[in-house]
């Protein structure tokens, strides 16, 4: 069974940055993709970011430059930089590994049970 645990989250002030990190845990001899998703009240869960096990990524538009996503392979655990964090980033911030090799196979679309990132203006 794959698990996501996410942390990170938390309250900050318009313009602060956070550093949220996803762990992986479980029996895995690789994760495919991992990444960041959020969901603010009252709105669909959206794409932040996602990277694959290569290092390449993927940005929604509107984010990057603000936002960076890494992540360490031998830990399985991703990260997500949030720089100059403005009123509209608040949201639920879900981590997503997708493609987790298992030795009971490869297990597709896990989710984290999300973390809150607040920002005040």
């Amino acid at each position: 069974q794959v698990q996501l645990v996410e942390s990170g989250g938390g309250l900050v002030q318009a313009g602060g940055s956070l550093r949220l990190s996803c762990a992986a845990s479980g029996v895995i001899f690789s994760v495919s993709v991992m990444g960041w998703y959020r969901q603010a009240p009252g709105k669909q869960r959206e794409l932040v970011a996602t990277i694959t096990s290569g290092g390449s990524t993927d940005y929604t538009h509107s984010l990057k430059g603000r936002f960076t996503i890494s992540r360490d392979n031998a830990k399985n655990t991703v990260y997500l930089q949030m720089n100059s964090l403005k009123p509209e980033d608040t949201a639920v911030y879900y981590c997503n590994a997708d493609r987790v090799a298992t030795p009971l196979g490869i297990r597709y679309d896990n989710w984290g049970q999300g973390t809150q990132v607040t920002v005040s203006s």
